[in-house]
């Protein structure tokens, strides 16, 4: 199994009170780039943070890279848009950082990028993976469910989102999302039909590259799972609207599905997407990684669901002690004291 991580800024996820992807915008920027070392090395490499939260909840990456180390698979990233480097081998498609959806122009490279991605998708497997023919697609962007909910308003698809917060900021997200469209001269379901000038007034480069990469896989037989949220119930919603008719998988966790503002099977109805929901039984350990999960935060990213899908029925137990384990590695010993006021979370749109 190969899983793809397409990670990207946008400046949408430093409007305040849209994302918890970091105490502050100069740290936030570097929660990308830290989620892909942790995917590939374990820990993190060249950035110089580690995305845990005050109250204990890690990135989302911190879940795939023990499952990673329990069941195996191959990783890949894709640079979509980093504002900061990296330490972690990259497929470069030359995407330039997001700006605020509220700016007229969000993405002003989606096209170039949809098409790199999508020549990259169509040339895997390569030869060194000729059995595989199936592959797993993540992402990591801080604000990335603001525009998703900005790419599906404008393609006229009634699709919720969630957040990385216990509380969803919706109405504020609305209000982000509604302020885009007018600067960019849209109304919703202008862009029906179009979704690369959705994604180019109100997305992020994250969209473009991880539909181009699914694209193109589709296109040449691979059978591809969208591994994530509604960021990526946004993506199908994107390919749909390219005209792209090939099966889609989403994989997702129950953290998602129990959210209220999130309706997947409408969703899977009307984007002809099939849903596989993970419940990993976090309640079965105390550690403060897995109780945050269970409070609210993070739910999902970083291909958390789609890898919690691999884990084989009876090994989600090893999957839970190694997540301890990766924890411990990235400096969240479980046992620090916390307060209901250290409520800020820890990554994510």
């Amino acid at each position: 199994m190969r899983v793809i991580l397409a990670a990207g800024t946008t400046e949408t996820g430093l409007i305040d009170g849209i994302s918890a992807a970091g105490a502050a915008p100069d740290v936030m920027a570097h929660t990308p780039a830290a989620d892909a070392e942790i995917l590939v090395y374990g820990e993190p490499a060249m950035a110089p943070v580690t995305p845990v939260s005050p109250t204990g909840c890690p990135t989302p990456a911190a879940i795939t890279r023990a499952v990673r180390e329990v069941v195996g698979f191959d990783a890949t990233v894709v640079d979509a848009g980093l504002s900061k480097p990296t330490a972690a081998p990259t497929v470069d498609l030359e995407a330039a950082p997001g700006t605020d959806i509220r700016e007229p122009v969000a993405v002003p490279d989606a096209e170039s990028i949809f098409e790199c991605a999508r020549e990259y998708g169509a040339s895997l497997p390569d030869d060194e993976n000729e059995d595989e023919d199936e592959m797993l697609i993540g992402e990591t962007i801080p604000g990335g469910t603001t525009t998703a909910l900005g790419v599906s308003t404008a393609l006229g698809e009634p699709i919720g989102v969630s957040s990385s917060l216990p509380a969803n900021p919706l109405e504020r997200k609305r209000a982000v999302v509604e302020r885009g469209l007018e600067a960019s001269d849209i109304e919703p379901g202008d862009c029906a039909g179009n979704p690369l000038r959705a994604i180019r007034a109100v997305g992020d480069p994250v969209q473009a590259a991880v539909a181009g990469v699914a694209a193109g896989a589709l296109e040449c037989g691979t059978r591809v799972i969208l591994a994530g949220g509604t960021q990526l119930v946004a993506v199908a919603a994107v390919l749909r609207h390219a005209d792209v008719t090939g099966p889609l998988r989403l994989a997702t966790t129950s953290f998602v599905a129990a959210d209220d503002g999130v309706d997947l099977e409408s969703a899977g109805n009307r984007l002809d997407l099939d849903i596989t929901v993970t419940d990993p039984r976090f309640e079965r350990s105390d550690h403060v990684s897995m109780a945050r999960y269970r409070a609210g935060e993070a739910k999902e990213g970083v291909a958390m669901g789609g890898a919690l899908s691999l884990v084989p029925e009876g090994r989600m137990g090893e999957v839970r002690e190694r997540i301890e384990t990766v924890c411990v590695r990235l400096g969240v010993d479980g046992d620090r004291e916390r307060t209901d006021l250290e409520t800020e979370a820890t990554r994510g749109p």
